[in-house]
C-alpha cells in the first residue's frame, strides 16, 4: 500500500502505474496543491520507495503554471527506448477553469522534459521597464522539468475542439473539461482519449470520453467522442484495453464514486453496458490500468476523507483484471498478496463469541467442515486466537432464509469489531464497524458506521465461495473469485475472526484461516524506512 505521512497536509491523488523490466513505476498527484507529479518504484506492488519527483508546475506565465492533474505514461511508438507522459495542466490565466493536455518525454522514466508548446505569456504588457527586464532575466535560466520551450509549430498543449466538445467558459458548466489523458495504440495507429463533455444536452449529463488521433508523431487531430453514456457529468480517468478480441472502456464516476466499464467488439460500434458494470466499489476512484507479465492490473486510490477526496487517501494493492466466459470484466485479488500469507490457524477450535449460549445453538467440526446453527437471535462463532492481519477462506452453504456473515478483529469481551453481512440469496455484502463509545456518552455509546457495500450475481442461492483479507488497514472481500469489497479502514487493529448466524444454519467447507505478515511499510518509511 502507499500513502503520504500523517501531518504533511499532503494526500495521494490520481495514480498511473507503468511496469518495466521487473519494476512498477508509480506516478501520482499530490493533493490538495497539485504542484508536482510524484514518482515511486516497487518490485512487489505493495512496498514503495519514493524517488525524485517527475514533473512540476510550469514557471509563471506557462500554460501549466497553476496545477498538474492526471497523467498517463506509455512507450513512445516513434522513438525506441523513450517514454511519453501525457498530463493535464491548468493555467492561472483562467484561474484553472480551462483544462489542457501537455506532453513530457523521458529516456529512462526518471528524468522528464516537457515538450515545446505553442503558448504566449499575456501577462503585464504594461509592466514597468525594470519588471520587464527582470522577467527577461528569469527566462535565461537553463530549461528544467518545470518549463517547456515555446514553439509556434507545436501541437501542444492540446485543447478541447469546439466542433465536438465544450471548449469555452460560456458553455455548459462554464468550466472546460479536457483532462485525464490515456494513450491507446493498435495496428500502427494511436489515439489519445480523455475526459471531455458534449456540446449539447442536459448540462450535468454531457460527460463523455473524447478522443484525438495521432496522425503523425506528436500531431493530434480531434475526433468525435468515443463514448457518451448520456447520464454522467464527467467520465473521469478513462482507460481503453482489449482482451480476447473485446474492447473495454473503463471510467470513474463522481456520481457514486465507483469505477465502471463498457464494452464493444469493434471500435466504432456502440459501447454496451452489462447488468453489473461496477469494477470496484464505492470509495475507490481514478482507476488506471497497466500490463505486467501476468496480464492487466487495475490501480486506484481509496479515500477516507469524505466527498472531496483530498485527504486521508491511500493506494491499495492492485486488482487483477480478468474476462469471464460470458465476456464480463472482473477484478480479482492480486496474486502478489500470497507472498504475505503465513502459518495456518487451527479452524477446528471454534467457540461461540457470546458465552451465554442457549440450547438452540449448535457447533460441530468434522475435519475442515463446520456445521453451525443458531435457531433464534444472533451468535458469532470465532476461531481461537487474536489476530491482526489474516486471510480467511471457506465455502458457505446456508440452509433456510436466515442471516449470516463474517466477523473479524472482534474484541472477545466488548464484541466491538468489524461485522460483514452476507446476503447469499440476493448477493449483497455490507461491511460495518460496530463499537462502544466512551463511558457516560449515553445514546452515543453505540457507534455504528457503514463502511462499504457491494453486490454480486448469485448462481446458486445460499452458496458462495468467499475470501476475506485483512492486511494492515486494507480490507478485501471476494466472492466466487471476484473482489466485491475493497477499502481501507483503521478502526480496529486486532481481534477474533469467525462467522455469525442469525436464525440460520450453515455448513462451512474447506475452511482455511492463515495469518498474514504485517505490511512492512508504514507512513514513516518515507523518512526512516
Amino acid at each position: 500500500m502507499f500513502t503520504e505521512a500523517e501531518g504533511t497536509r499532503k494526500a495521494i491523488g490520481d495514480v498511473d502505474v507503468f511496469y518495466h523490466e521487473g519494476l512498477y513505476h508509480l506516478f501520482h498527484l499530490v493533493l490538495p496543491n497539485h504542484d508536482f507529479i510524484a514518482h515511486a518504484v516497487s518490485t512487489d506492488a505493495i512496498n514503495w520507495r519514493r524517488v525524485n519527483n517527475a514533473l512540476f508546475i510550469g514557471d509563471p506565465g506557462s500554460w501549466d503554471d497553476l496545477m498538474l492533474w492526471t497523467m498517463a505514461v506509455s512507450p513512445d511508438p516513434h522513438v525506441k527506448g523513450r517514454w511519453r507522459m501525457f498530463y493535464t495542466g491548468l493555467s492561472r490565466r483562467e484561474q484553472g477553469n480551462i483544462q489542457r493536455i501537455g506532453l513530457a518525454v523521458s529516456d529512462d522514466l526518471y528524468h522528464w522534459q516537457k515538450t515545446p508548446v505553442d503558448w504566449t505569456d499575456h501577462r503585464g504588457p504594461n509592466d514597468p521597464e525594470l519588471v520587464l527586464k527582470a522577467r527577461e532575466l528569469a527566462l535565461e535560466q537553463p530549461t528544467s522539468c518545470r518549463h517547456a520551450k515555446i514553439d509556434p509549430e507545436s501541437n501542444f498543449p492540446l485543447e478541447a475542439d469546439p466542433a465536438y466538445y465544450e471548449s469555452s467558459l460560456d458553455e455548459g458548466r462554464e468550466w472546460v473539461s479536457f483532462r485525464d489523458p490515456y494513450y491507446y495504440r493498435e495496428g500502427g495507429r494511436g489515439w489519445l482519449i480523455m475526459a471531455a463533455r458534449m456540446k449539447e444536452g442536459p448540462v450535468v449529463r454531457r460527460g463523455c470520453v473524447g478522443q484525438m488521433e495521432e496522425t503523425s508523431p506528436g500531431k493530434f487531430t480531434p475526433q468525435p467522442a468515443l463514448h457518451h453514456p448520456g447520464l454522467y457529468d464527467d467520465v473521469e480517468v478513462p482507460n481503453l484495453l482489449k482482451i480476447e478480441g473485446e474492447y473495454y472502456l473503463i471510467g470513474s464516476l463522481r456520481e457514486d464514486a465507483k469505477i465502471r466499464y463498457w464494452h464493444t467488439d469493434r471500435i466504432g460500434s456502440p459501447w454496451r453496458s452489462y447488468h453489473d458494470n461496477v469494477l470496484l466499489a464505492q470509495g475507490n476512484y481514478a482507476g488506471r490500468i497497466c500490463q505486467d507479465e501476468h496480464g492487466w492490473l487495475m490501480w486506484n486510490f481509496f479515500t477516507l476523507g469524505g466527498p472531496d477526496r483530498t485527504t486521508h487517501n491511500m493506494m491499495p494493492p492492485p486488482k487483477r483484471l480478468v474476462r469471464t466466459e460470458g465476456g464480463l470484466l472482473r477484478a480479482n485479488t492480486f496474486e502478489g498478496l500470497d507472498r504475505w500469507v503465513g502459518e495456518r490457524v487451527e479452524t477446528r477450535c471454534v467457540r461461540p463469541l457470546r458465552q451465554d449460549a442457549s440450547t438452540d445453538e449448535h457447533c460441530s467440526v468434522d475435519g475442515n467442515e463446520l456445521d453451525l446453527s443458531c435457531e433464534a437471535g444472533f451468535q458469532a462463532f470465532v476461531f481461537d486466537g487474536v489476530m491482526s492481519s489474516a486471510r480467511l477462506r471457506a465455502k458457505i452453504d446456508l440452509e433456510g432464509l436466515g442471516k449470516c456473515g463474517l466477523v473479524f478483529r472482534v474484541d472477545p469481551e466488548t464484541h466491538d469489531g468489524y461485522y460483514l453481512s452476507l446476503d447469499l440469496l440476493k448477493g449483497v455484502a455490507q461491511l460495518r464497524a460496530w463499537r462502544t463509545g466512551p463511558p457516560g456518552s449515553g445514546e452515543h455509546m453505540m457507534q455504528f458506521q457503514a463502511l462499504q457495500g457491494g453486490n454480486w450475481h448469485v448462481e446458486t442461492p445460499g452458496e458462495a465461495e468467499m475470501q476475506l483479507i485483512a492486511f494492515g488497514n486494507y480490507l478485501e472481500l471476494s466472492v466466487d473469485g471476484r473482489v466485491i469489497l475493497t477499502l481501507a479502514d483503521g478502526t480496529f487493529e486486532e481481534g477474533c475472526f469467525g462467522v455469525y448466524l442469525e436464525s440460520a444454519k450453515m455448513r462451512l467447507h474447506d475452511v482455511e484461516l492463515r495469518r498474514m505478515r504485517e505490511p512492512k511499510q508504514s507512513t514513516e518509511h518515507l523518512v526512516t524506512g
